[in-house]
Protein backbone atom coordinates (compact mmCIF):
# COMPACT_ATOMS: atom_id res chain seq x y z
CA UNK A 1 0.00 0.00 0.00
CA UNK A 2 1.27 3.14 -0.71
CA UNK A 3 2.21 5.58 2.17
CA UNK A 4 0.29 8.30 3.10
CA UNK A 5 2.44 11.98 1.68
CA UNK A 6 2.59 14.30 4.72
CA UNK A 7 4.07 17.78 4.63
CA UNK A 8 4.23 19.46 8.08
CA UNK A 9 4.07 23.47 8.99
CA UNK A 10 6.48 24.14 11.66
CA UNK A 11 7.27 28.04 13.16
CA UNK A 12 9.86 27.14 15.98
CA UNK A 13 11.89 24.05 18.01
CA UNK A 14 9.59 20.96 16.55
CA UNK A 15 9.32 19.01 19.45
CA UNK A 16 6.29 17.32 17.98
CA UNK A 17 7.41 17.46 14.53
CA UNK A 18 10.43 15.15 15.95
CA UNK A 19 7.86 12.36 17.57
CA UNK A 20 6.61 12.60 13.96
CA UNK A 21 9.63 12.23 11.91
CA UNK A 22 10.38 9.12 14.26
CA UNK A 23 7.07 7.47 13.81
CA UNK A 24 7.82 8.23 9.84
CA UNK A 25 10.84 6.23 9.93
CA UNK A 26 9.14 2.76 11.32
CA UNK A 27 9.56 0.68 8.31
CA UNK A 28 5.97 -0.81 8.15
CA UNK A 29 4.53 3.21 9.09
CA UNK A 30 1.51 3.71 6.20
CA UNK A 31 2.63 7.16 6.31
CA UNK A 32 6.16 9.59 5.13
CA UNK A 33 6.96 13.48 5.58
CA UNK A 34 7.72 14.73 1.79
CA UNK A 35 8.03 17.95 2.88
CA UNK A 36 8.41 20.67 6.35
CA UNK A 37 7.52 23.86 5.81
CA UNK A 38 8.24 26.76 7.88
CA UNK A 39 7.66 31.01 7.87
CA UNK A 40 10.53 31.39 9.72
CA UNK A 41 14.26 30.38 8.42
CA UNK A 42 17.08 29.09 11.31
CA UNK A 43 14.39 27.55 13.63
CA UNK A 44 15.21 24.18 15.13
CA UNK A 45 12.58 22.31 13.51
CA UNK A 46 14.17 22.48 9.72
CA UNK A 47 17.29 21.32 11.33
CA UNK A 48 15.37 18.25 12.75
CA UNK A 49 13.76 17.79 9.39
CA UNK A 50 17.81 18.48 7.52
CA UNK A 51 18.84 15.83 9.99
CA UNK A 52 16.49 13.15 8.71
CA UNK A 53 16.74 13.82 5.32
CA UNK A 54 13.42 15.72 4.61
CA UNK A 55 12.97 18.25 2.45
CA UNK A 56 12.27 21.41 3.81
CA UNK A 57 11.39 25.28 2.53
CA UNK A 58 11.29 28.33 4.12
CA UNK A 59 8.22 30.82 2.98
CA UNK A 60 8.44 34.01 5.63
CA UNK A 61 5.28 35.71 5.91
CA UNK A 62 6.74 39.07 6.06
CA UNK A 63 7.34 38.41 1.89
CA UNK A 64 4.11 38.54 1.31
CA UNK A 65 1.22 41.27 1.22
CA UNK A 66 -1.28 39.65 2.99
CA UNK A 67 -2.07 36.12 4.38
CA UNK A 68 -4.19 35.09 1.36
CA UNK A 69 -0.80 35.59 -0.45
CA UNK A 70 1.18 33.95 2.25
CA UNK A 71 -1.60 30.82 2.11
CA UNK A 72 -1.19 30.61 -1.43
CA UNK A 73 2.53 29.85 -1.47
CA UNK A 74 2.52 27.96 0.71
CA UNK A 75 -0.34 25.66 -0.88
CA UNK A 76 1.89 25.58 -3.74
CA UNK A 77 4.94 24.29 -2.31
CA UNK A 78 2.95 21.18 -0.76
CA UNK A 79 1.49 20.57 -4.01
CA UNK A 80 4.65 20.37 -5.62
CA UNK A 81 5.92 17.76 -3.21
CA UNK A 82 2.59 15.63 -3.66
CA UNK A 83 1.73 15.84 0.14
CA UNK A 84 -1.60 14.27 0.32
CA UNK A 85 -2.17 15.26 4.33
CA UNK A 86 -0.64 17.94 6.35
CA UNK A 87 0.26 18.45 10.50
CA UNK A 88 0.86 21.53 12.10
CA UNK A 89 3.22 21.52 14.61
CA UNK A 90 3.96 24.47 16.45
CA UNK A 91 2.80 26.71 13.13
CA UNK A 92 2.10 30.16 14.55
CA UNK A 93 -0.22 31.84 11.55
CA UNK A 94 -3.71 31.30 11.40
CA UNK A 95 -4.53 29.89 8.12
CA UNK A 96 -7.35 31.30 5.92
CA UNK A 97 -10.76 29.79 5.24
CA UNK A 98 -9.53 29.36 1.86
CA UNK A 99 -6.40 27.49 2.46
CA UNK A 100 -8.25 25.07 5.22
CA UNK A 101 -11.23 24.81 2.58
CA UNK A 102 -8.86 23.34 0.14
CA UNK A 103 -7.28 20.98 2.18
CA UNK A 104 -10.68 20.04 4.14
CA UNK A 105 -10.98 17.32 6.32
CA UNK A 106 -6.89 16.97 5.71
CA UNK A 107 -5.19 19.48 7.86
CA UNK A 108 -4.81 18.31 11.48
CA UNK A 109 -3.55 20.24 14.52
CA UNK A 110 -2.25 19.41 18.29
CA UNK A 111 -3.75 21.93 21.01
CA UNK A 112 -2.13 22.51 24.50
CA UNK A 113 -5.00 22.26 26.09
CA UNK A 114 -9.04 19.36 26.31
CA UNK A 115 -10.49 21.57 23.86
CA UNK A 116 -13.39 23.19 23.57
CA UNK A 117 -12.01 24.54 26.76
CA UNK A 118 -8.93 26.89 26.86
CA UNK A 119 -8.96 28.16 23.18
CA UNK A 120 -6.23 30.57 21.88
CA UNK A 121 -3.08 31.16 23.35
CA UNK A 122 -2.40 30.74 27.18
CA UNK A 123 -3.65 27.93 27.73
CA UNK A 124 -1.56 26.61 30.65
CA UNK A 125 -2.65 30.52 32.37
CA UNK A 126 -6.25 29.90 31.58
CA UNK A 127 -5.85 26.61 33.38
CA UNK A 128 -4.66 27.78 35.95
CA UNK A 129 -6.67 30.79 36.28
CA UNK A 130 -9.65 28.66 36.14
CA UNK A 131 -8.62 26.31 39.07
CA UNK A 132 -9.03 22.84 37.05
CA UNK A 133 -8.12 19.60 38.14
CA UNK A 134 -7.08 18.31 34.74
CA UNK A 135 -5.45 19.34 31.37
CA UNK A 136 -4.58 18.33 28.66
CA UNK A 137 -3.93 18.20 25.01
CA UNK A 138 -6.38 18.10 21.83
CA UNK A 139 -5.44 16.52 18.56
CA UNK A 140 -8.12 17.92 16.09
CA UNK A 141 -8.75 18.19 12.37
CA UNK A 142 -9.04 21.86 11.63
CA UNK A 143 -11.55 24.42 10.46
CA UNK A 144 -11.73 28.05 9.47
CA UNK A 145 -12.24 29.00 13.23
CA UNK A 146 -9.61 29.15 15.81
CA UNK A 147 -8.93 25.84 17.65
CA UNK A 148 -12.14 24.04 16.12
CA UNK A 149 -12.66 20.95 14.49
CA UNK A 150 -13.33 17.16 15.05
CA UNK A 151 -11.61 15.59 17.75
CA UNK A 152 -9.38 12.81 17.16
CA UNK A 153 -7.20 12.23 20.47
CA UNK A 154 -6.91 14.08 23.81
CA UNK A 155 -4.48 12.91 26.42
CA UNK A 156 -4.95 14.09 29.83
CA UNK A 157 -2.56 15.16 32.77
CA UNK A 158 -3.39 16.27 35.98
CA UNK A 159 -2.95 19.61 37.53
CA UNK A 160 -0.86 19.53 40.47
CA UNK A 161 -1.19 22.18 43.25
CA UNK A 162 2.32 23.70 43.02
CA UNK A 163 2.24 23.77 39.61
CA UNK A 164 2.72 27.26 37.84
CA UNK A 165 2.78 27.78 33.97
CA UNK A 166 6.52 26.16 33.06
CA UNK A 167 5.66 22.91 35.09
CA UNK A 168 2.15 22.91 33.77
CA UNK A 169 3.13 23.24 30.43
CA UNK A 170 6.07 20.69 30.54
CA UNK A 171 3.94 17.70 31.57
CA UNK A 172 1.07 18.96 28.61
CA UNK A 173 4.18 18.95 26.41
CA UNK A 174 5.10 15.14 27.04
CA UNK A 175 1.27 13.83 26.49
CA UNK A 176 1.82 15.66 23.29
CA UNK A 177 4.43 13.57 21.99
CA UNK A 178 2.18 10.82 22.88
CA UNK A 179 -1.28 11.88 21.56
CA UNK A 180 0.15 13.35 18.04
CA UNK A 181 1.92 10.42 16.72
CA UNK A 182 -1.24 8.22 18.22
CA UNK A 183 -3.24 10.39 15.84
CA UNK A 184 -1.26 10.55 12.52
CA UNK A 185 -1.46 6.48 13.04
CA UNK A 186 -5.06 6.46 12.89
CA UNK A 187 -5.29 8.71 10.15
CA UNK A 188 -2.38 6.65 8.17
CA UNK A 189 -4.20 3.77 8.64
CA UNK A 190 -7.08 4.71 7.26
CA UNK A 191 -9.53 4.36 10.60
CA UNK A 192 -10.48 7.82 10.96
CA UNK A 193 -14.27 9.31 8.53
CA UNK A 194 -15.00 12.86 9.52
CA UNK A 195 -19.19 12.78 9.98
CA UNK A 196 -19.88 16.85 10.54
CA UNK A 197 -18.59 17.66 13.46
CA UNK A 198 -17.21 14.45 14.88
CA UNK A 199 -14.33 11.83 13.68
CA UNK A 200 -15.30 8.45 14.22
CA UNK A 201 -12.61 6.12 15.06
CA UNK A 202 -12.59 2.78 13.82
CA UNK A 203 -13.09 0.37 16.80
CA UNK A 204 -12.34 -2.39 15.48
CA UNK A 205 -8.71 -2.65 15.99
CA UNK A 206 -7.33 -3.58 19.37
CA UNK A 207 -4.93 -0.87 19.52
CA UNK A 208 -8.17 1.59 20.23
CA UNK A 209 -7.35 2.07 23.69
CA UNK A 210 -4.83 4.04 22.25
CA UNK A 211 -7.41 6.99 22.51
CA UNK A 212 -7.83 6.65 26.08
CA UNK A 213 -4.91 8.33 27.22
CA UNK A 214 -4.75 9.56 30.64
CA UNK A 215 -1.18 9.45 31.72
CA UNK A 216 -1.36 10.70 35.59
CA UNK A 217 1.95 11.52 37.05
CA UNK A 218 1.29 9.72 40.09
CA UNK A 219 -0.37 6.25 41.68
CA UNK A 220 -4.38 6.46 41.78
CA UNK A 221 -5.33 6.77 45.14
CA UNK A 222 -7.99 4.94 47.40
CA UNK A 223 -11.20 5.67 47.76
CA UNK A 224 -12.09 6.92 50.90
CA UNK A 225 -13.89 4.43 52.65
CA UNK A 226 -17.49 6.31 53.12
CA UNK A 227 -20.17 4.65 55.24
CA UNK A 228 -22.66 2.15 53.38
CA UNK A 229 -20.16 1.90 50.30
CA UNK A 230 -20.13 -1.73 49.44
Amino acid sequence: MARLKVGVLVSGNGSNLQTLIDLCATPDFPAEIVLVVSNKPDVMALERAARAGIATQVIAHQGFPDRLAFDQAIDAALRASDVEFICLAGFLRVLSEMFVELWHDRIVNIHPSLLPSFKGLHTHRQALDAGVRFHGCTVHIVRPLLDDGPILVQAVVPVLPDDDEQSLATRVLEAEHRAYPSALRLIAEGRVTIDGARARIDDKFPAVAELLMNPLDRPSLPLPNVPGRG
